[in-house]
This record gives structure tokens, C-alpha cells and sequence, in this order.
């Protein structure tokens, strides 16, 4: 038999002799794992699912004129810019000042799957339109001309260079079938929405907008990156960050990344003074052992090893089965909290596992230390 699987033997020997106090020692591991790979797990996968709730707040960057027009052509090069994997959604808006009952009522053109995408907290009491001629309307529209869910108005238009003409004023109208009606509890109410393709046919202009509304996954540093990019790039389009979304995402992630670091701190050192002590009385129940060995002519350093390789093959054990445990406890608390899944991410396999092994090579310093410190000649005679 080799000297190392005669050494792996005496030490797996040893540790089953014990296994009422190495299983709760190897518990205590594996706790302490399971924690430290589930918490660091979801310590980096929070910006991705903490990011994804907050494009449920809306977009949080924007495209304006830097100077008298915005075209949609510059929008979409501007957009160009952005990492598809990381751009949610692009709706550009036009608003236009139109008429319904000859009363003043703004209209907002958009794209409408774009505007799903970056508004996604809308409450809409019916559907989307989804083909031209379609409209949705704001909820204070609704009740100040008494429009229901599919019902018909008809929208009117005068061209500017019409109004200062002194020619009969001819209006631009098109009839619209009622698809939903909007209710945010914000301005947005008091609009109605049709497809870009509808107002820029209503208006006769095609190209011009007046703002874009970007929904990105992407931190304040990446999108402060972006806008500059865009502003150097493109200097017609003024690209800027919603503030209000940007700043609390940035302040939430960095509080929630903080406690979960402080969480990780605490349960590591839990599992490494319950590991020391389990070391310690198991130290104190061999001394016997130890003293007869020293007796005989084992070396402080033989017994060093031993005790080492055995904390080790502790940490290896309880790493592997924290590794597992860790990942399940990170899917669980991705799924309640955020309800989506949490990715896997294999690197974390072997650093659990080497992590486990330092603190419990860590804990068991102090205990292996006073193994060595044993006097063979007072154990032997029952002192």
C-alpha cells in the first residue's frame, strides 16, 4: 500500500471513529457553503433581475433635438450604438396638437410594440391598437368626451402653413375605432395614441419626431458610456439619462450587493468558530492518542498532517455539498422575489469548494496547534 492511500485511509479511519462530531462539523461547512454560493450567486446576478424590474418603471434614457428637428433616422443611428443584447426597447414619440369635437386634444405617435416595451406598467382597460386606423385613448379623454372601448372619433388636423393661409381652411381627418383606454395616474392620460404611420399620415410630415425613449439593461456607468458615445457620435441627438430610474437602481443595487456581502461575512465566520470548536474537543478526546504516539516517535509534524488532512477532506466534502445546496438556495430566492430564474455560473464550483477548504483549514489552526503542544509523558500517567 502507497504512503497516500495509506495516509487517506488513517485519515477517513479516523474521521468515521468520530462521525457524531464530524458530521456537525461537516454541517457546519456545508451551511456555510450553501450560503456563501447562493449569496455570491445572487450578489452577482442582482444588477440582471434588479435591472429587469426596474425597466417595469419605464425608459431610462431619452433622445432630444439638439437643435430644431429630431429625425427618426438619427434616432435609430443613435440606437445603433446600444448592445442589442442590453436594449429592451426604442419608442420614439411626435406629439401634435389635433382635434376631437373641434376641442384641442394632444396626440402622441409611436411605435406601439417599442412603446410596450419601455412602458410596460401602463394599465390599458382593453388592447394595444395593432393596426392602422386603430387609437387608445387617455382615461381623462375618455371621460370628457364619454368614449367607451370600442367606439369611433374621429381625429382632426391642420396643417400649419394652412392656418396662416387664406385660403379656406380644408382640416386633414381620419376615423379611428377605440381599441383601449390608458390609465397611469400621470399625464400621460390625458393623450391619445395612434401608430407613428397613422399621425404622420394625419400631419402630412414624415420623418420628424420630438423625443425617444430608451429602455436599456445596462448600469449608470454603461449608460453614462453609451450617451457620450451617441452625444460625440451624432451631434444633432441629445442623449441623456432619466435620472430618477438611473439614480435609484444605482442606490438599491449597491445597498442590496452591500448586505448581501455583510450577510456573507457573518455566516463565514459562524461556520469557522463552529468548526474550531468541533476541532477543539476532538483534539481534547485524542490526547491519549496523541501522547502515545509522540511516545513512540511521531513527529509534531506527522501529526500536523493528519489532523490538516482531515479539516481539508471536511471542507472538500461540505464545499461540494454546499455548492449544490447553494444554487438551490439561489434559484429559490430569485424565483419569490424577483420570479425569474437564476443563471448558473460554473465558476463558482471550484472557488466554493477552495473557499470551504481555506476556512476550515483556517478554523482548525488553533486546535492543531494544541494537539502538538501534548505531553506524552503526562498522558501516559492519566494526567
Amino acid at each position: 500500500m502507497t504512503k497516500r492511500k495509506m495516509y487517506f485511509k488513517m485519515i477517513t479511519a479516523s474521521l468515521m471513529r468520530r462521525r457524531s462530531r464530524m458530521i456537525v462539523a461537516l454541517l457546519s461547512i456545508a451551511i456555510g457553503a450553501t450560503v456563501l454560493s447562493g449569496l455570491v450567486t445572487i450578489y452577482y446576478d442582482v444588477p440582471r433581475q434588479l435591472g429587469a424590474e426596474f425597466r417595469n418603471y419605464g425608459a431610462n434614457m431619452i433622445f432630444t433635438a439638439n437643435g430644431d428637428e429630431l429625425l427618426l433616422d438619427e434616432v435609430n443611428q443613435g440606437v445603433s450604438y446600444i448592445s442589442d443584447e442590453q436594449l429592451v426597447g426604442v419608442a420614439p414619440y411626435r406629439y401634435e396638437n389635433v382635434r376631437i369635437n373641434e376641442i384641442p386634444i394632444v396626440a402622441a405617435g409611436t411605435e406601439i410594440e417599442g412603446a410596450k416595451l419601455t412602458s410596460p406598467y401602463w394599465s390599458v382597460d382593453g388592447e394595444w391598437p395593432s393596426q392602422s386606423g386603430e387609437i387608445m385613448v387617455g382615461a381623462n379623454v375618455a371621460e370628457n368626451f364619454r368614449l367607451k372601448v370600442g367606439g369611433d372619433i374621429t381625429v382632426n388636423y391642420t396643417p400649419e402653413e394652412k392656418e396662416t393661409s387664406d385660403e379656406v381652411v380644408v382640416d386633414n381627418s381620419i376615423d379611428f375605432k377605440i381599441t383601449g383606454i390608458l390609465d397611469t395616474g400621470g399625464s400621460e392620460e390625458d393623450y391619445v395614441y395612434m401608430s407613428l404611420d397613422d399621425l404622420q399620415e394625419l400631419t402630412e410630415d414624415v420623418g420628424n419626431i420630438s423625443v425617444a425613449e430608451l429602455s436599456v439593461s445596462a448600469n449608470s456607468d454603461e449608460l453614462t458610456a453609451y450617451a457620450d458615445k451617441i452625444n460625440s457620435n451624432i451631434p444633432s441627438v441629445s442623449a441623456r439619462l432619466v435620472k430618477r430610474v438611473t439614480a435609484s437602481e444605482t442606490t438599491v443595487l449597491t445597498k442590496l450587493q452591500a448586505l448581501v456581502l455583510l450577510v456573507t461575512i457573518v455566516v463565514l465566520a459562524l461556520t469557522m468558530i463552529c468548526v474550531a470548536t468541533t476541532m477543539t474537543a476532538v483534539v481534547a478526546e485524542r490526547r491519549k492518542e496523541i501522547g502515545l504516539r509522540k511516545a513512540i516517535g511521531a513527529s509534531d509534524k506527522s501529526i500536523i498532517i493528519e489532523f490538516v488532512g482531515e479539516s481539508m477532506l471536511l471542507g472538500l466534502l461540505g464545499g461540494i455539498l454546499g455548492t449544490v445546496l447553494g444554487f438551490v438556495f439561489a434559484q429559490e430566492v430569485s424565483v419569490n422575489v424577483f420570479n425569474s430564474s437564476i443563471s448558473f455560473r460554473p465558476l463558482l464550483v471550484p472557488i466554493t469548494i477552495l473557499a470551504s477548504i481555506a476556512v476550515t483549514a483556517i478554523s482548525s489552526l488553533i486546535p492543531i496547534r494544541s494537539a502538538t503542544d501534548v505531553d506524552p509523558a503526562l498522558v501516559l500517567k492519566g494526567e
